[in-house]
């Protein structure tokens, strides 16, 4: 990116009858926070339609909605080896290697739709919706750009007829990746503060889920990010779900390497 572009964070996209575009240029942290969060909230929710040539996004949807009891008996049973093996029933590839790829990907889709019934999953800014300011490409695509300080970033992916929708998906579950990562940072959200709430990183048994179930229950947000006390709920719940194994977000490494080794 030029040196000459002035600081903004910038997000379009334009594919079928998806189009948005909006940009801040108003960078002051928590405008910048803010601006992230509406765009996390909207990549995830335009992930699963372009997950939906490589898996029965429809059958992960209904297997979330039959999940059901208390939010650790939720979480062991998205963690338990029949899940794996139900989401495995679920998936459009043969080969194992890529099904497992797929798989991961599957689980964490399901992870952010169970969950999204009992607890909050999404920031509490909304999405992009509108068409605010000119498209910069004519073809269709999905546009991130962000130069603020020595924060420079360019994901972009041009889309024609021979783009895979998962291609589409891969850059989203990106696009979200460098929002978990940026927005703790202009929310001054104590991100060490919680990783300690939770305690050190280790392998957790099935015995010490409830623990950490709890541990997220009892955490006030307050006390770690005033005034993005949501925004710090929502990043507990991904420190702990971590901390048990699971993902509370589509791993685009999964993606690409499925894509690269697709024949």
């Amino acid at each position: 990116m030029p040196r000459s572009v002035e600081d903004h964070v910038m997000f379009t996209a334009k594919h079928g009858n998806w189009k948005v575009a909006d940009k801040l240029i108003d960078v002051e942290d928590e405008k910048i926070a803010r601006f992230l969060a509406r765009v996390g909230n909207t990549v995830n929710s335009k992930i699963p339609e372009y997950l939906t040539d490589v898996m029965n996004v429809a059958g992960i949807m209904s297997l979330a909605e039959g999940i059901d009891g208390d939010l650790t008996k939720v979480i062991v049973s998205l963690k338990s080896p029949g899940i794996s093996r139900k989401l495995g029933a679920l998936i459009f590839e043969e080969d194992k290697k890529l099904k497992k790829l797929l798989v991961d990907a599957a689980r964490a889709l399901l992870v952010r739709l169970t969950l999204s019934r009992f607890v909050p999953v999404d920031y509490p800014d909304g999405l992009l919706k509108e068409v605010r300011v000119v498209f910069p490409f004519p073809d269709d695509h999905v546009n991130f750009t962000a130069k603020h300080g020595s924060w420079i970033v360019v994901k972009r992916l041009i889309i024609d007829d021979s783009t895979p929708k998962v291609d589409v998906a891969r850059l989203l579950a990106s696009i979200n990746e460098t929002v978990t990562l940026k927005l703790p940072a202009y929310a001054g959200i104590d991100v060490n503060g919680i990783e300690e709430w939770f305690g050190p990183r280790k392998k957790v048994k099935k015995s010490e889920i409830p623990s950490i179930v709890e541990r997220y229950l009892n955490f006030q947000p307050s006390e770690f990010a005033p005034g993005f006390e949501e925004h710090a709920r929502v990043y507990a719940l991904r420190i702990a779900l971590e901390r048990i194994g699971l993902s509370l977000d589509v791993p685009a490494k999964s993606l690409e390497k499925y894509l690269e080794k697709k024949p």
